[in-house]
């Protein structure tokens, strides 16, 4: 956690985000006890869990959840209580590996996995910094544009390919 050493946590929260529903592992600092939850993909859903969880825990929450952007890190960080780490994605297919050699996944247990990891291993992490205005106006314009260039290829492609069949 490099820069976050000083912070205590109340306590630390894995989430395995989806489409339609985030599934959430919590586990308070002052015990061992991990309750699972769903949240289902609302703003106002995640912000009432948010305030709820922050009402009952207090300040000072570290996330561990599997990205660095989308819409549930953009919902997490207008908070300023929340400190959100992301997590490699196949760092934690290695740990759920480690632990289920069936590979078999299924989201409350990647969701506890995340929270096992940033509890373990805290030096491997770091606070995700939210990014100016600025930043994410240019970042999703460049991932626009990339996205363009890419319906360009796909496009040309599949034209090349009629024309050769003609």
């Amino acid at each position: 956690m490099n820069d976050q050493e000083a912070v205590v946590y109340s306590v630390y929260v894995g989430i395995d985000w989806a489409d339609s529903k985030h599934d959430v592992c919590i586990q308070p600092t002052t015990s061992d006890e991990r309750v699972f939850d769903v949240i289902p993909h609302r703003p106002e859903a995640i912000d009432v869990w948010v305030k709820d969880l922050h009402q009952r825990y207090g300040n000072h929450i570290a996330v561990a959840v599997e990205l660095t952007k989308g819409p549930i890190v953009s919902a997490l960080q207008k908070y300023n209580f929340i400190d959100i780490f992301p997590v490699n994605p196949s760092s934690l297919a290695k740990y759920r590996e480690a632990f289920q050699p069936s590979r078999a996944k299924d989201d409350p247990t990647d969701a506890e996995l995340a929270l096992d990891m940033l509890q373990r291993h805290p030096e491997h992490f770091k606070v995700l910094k939210p990014q100016s205005v600025e930043m994410r106006a240019l970042a999703t314009l460049v991932e626009q544009r990339r996205s363009l260039a890419d319906d360009q290829v796909r496009i040309t492609n599949r034209l090349r390919l009629q024309l050769k069949n003609l």
